[in-house]
């Protein structure tokens, strides 16, 4: 037998050259496990942004739509309120000319 690893090269430097290969594997195998590990990390903290997002998306479409809706009742109020206005200064101006209709009549 120790002929046979003689002739193949498996004693000496060949062992150590298998045992330096190993450690390699071993090692990049950690780095494999640490980079699985902080892989599912980041995998999960995706996920929970992603959940935060879609309620942060429904919440700014209903602050948007309440928004908008009170963008329309400010519109229509203040179009309400100038044809208030406009009618009221027509109101003065016909009350304006019937009193001074009524002064006229009423002079000798």
């Amino acid at each position: 037998a120790g002929l046979c690893r003689a002739k193949t090269g498996t004693d000496g430097p060949g062992r150590a050259g298998l045992a330096e290969l190993r450690a390699r594997r071993d090692a990049l195998s950690e780095r494999i496990r640490e980079e699985e590990a902080e892989r599912g990390r980041l995998q999960a903290r995706l996920g929970a942004l992603s959940q935060r997002l879609a309620r942060t998306n429904e919440s700014l479409a209903g602050h948007l739509a309440a928004r908008s809706e009170l963008d329309r009742s400010i519109a229509e109020t203040e179009a309400a309120y100038g044809k208030i206005l406009e009618s009221s200064q027509t109101l003065l101006d016909v009350l304006k000319g019937e009193i001074g209709n009524a002064s006229k009549a009423s002079e000798p």
